[in-house]
């Protein structure tokens, strides 16, 4: 609760949502986001909201001098000696090949650097992850890079690139990759999802037409549905991926593709350093992958 007091008083002070978050390094969005998890805590509004703007009501006015006062002590506690920075929740989302590769033996040498520290891991979808950072709802994220601009206030750093393959049964591993796509059933990695959308930017890029048969984002699914002689695919080559000797791996030529996968993080916020400490633990063993 101590972040979204903080951005409160942030709104208290400097009149509006978006003045608060343009001081403190939050979008409006997530400003709203917070005060509303506040408000839902204390269990009462603290503003009064007409259209968009918002007024402090008399609740909120009496919630700014105990805010106040709990940040003070707050502040007394984390001064002793640096020990408030030396325990606490880091929050981390991620996606699901992420989950069972590198980021298993980064979360152990973390715990082992920072003993005092619990990690909590969000599983999810690329795009909901990047809206959870931002809204302050996760610390960090480890994810696909979004295909569009990220917010100012937000951090990019690439932990590894995997290659687009084109996945089909082993008996077709000889056919060009380009009559395999325009013959044979498609399994489609989701458009929903940031690399489902580089796969389908490659395929109008390349003018192919493909016959769709399955639409999924589970990477490990498509892998056994082309196992089972449903279709071909394109999916990332990923370490956290199981290809059946069944399954053939055909690499695009020159015009293969990659997406990135990469921490995502606010650019300023209250476990800074732990996040930081983390964050060099991936970077070193995805370096391995």
């Amino acid at each position: 609760m101590v972040r979204e007091l903080k951005t409160f008083l942030a709104v208290v002070r400097y009149g509006t949502f978006a003045s608060a978050g343009a001081h403190i390094g939050l979008t409006q969005s997530a400003v709203s986001a917070q005060i509303q998890r506040l408000e839902d805590d204390l269990g009462f509004p603290l503003f009064d909201r007409t259209g968009r703007s918002a007024m402090l009501n008399a609740a909120g006015r009496q919630t700014v001098e105990v805010a106040e006062e709990l940040l003070s002590v707050y502040g007394k506690l984390a001064g002793r000696g640096g020990t408030a920075e030396r325990f606490g929740v880091l929050r981390v989302g991620a996606i699901a090949s992420a989950q069972t590769s590198f980021l298993v033996p980064a979360i152990a040498r973390f715990r082992r650097e920072a003993p005092g520290w619990r990690v909590r891991v969000i599983p999810g979808v690329s795009l909901n992850l990047l809206a959870q950072v931002d809204a302050g709802e996760l610390d960090a994220a480890v994810m696909i890079k979004p295909p569009f601009a990220m917010p100012a206030e937000l951090k990019w750093s690439t932990l590894l690139a995997e290659p687009f393959v084109l996945l089909a049964p082993r008996e077709a591993a000889e056919r060009p990759w380009r009559e395999l796509l325009r013959s044979e059933p498609f399994v489609r990695y989701d458009r929903n999802s940031f690399g489902g959308r580089l796969v389908d930017r490659f395929l109008r890029k390349a003018r192919l037409t493909v016959h769709e048969a399955v639409e999924l984002d589970e990477l490990q699914g498509i892998v056994g549905l082309v196992a089972h002689g449903a279709g071909v695919a394109i999916v990332p080559q990923s370490s956290a991926l199981q290809i059946p000797d069944t399954v053939a791996t055909i690499a695009l030529g020159e015009a293969g593709f990659h997406r990135e996968i990469g921490l995502v993080e606010r650019k300023s916020q209250g476990q800074q350093a732990a996040t930081a400490r983390f964050a060099a633990c991936l970077c070193d063993l995805s370096r391995s992958q």
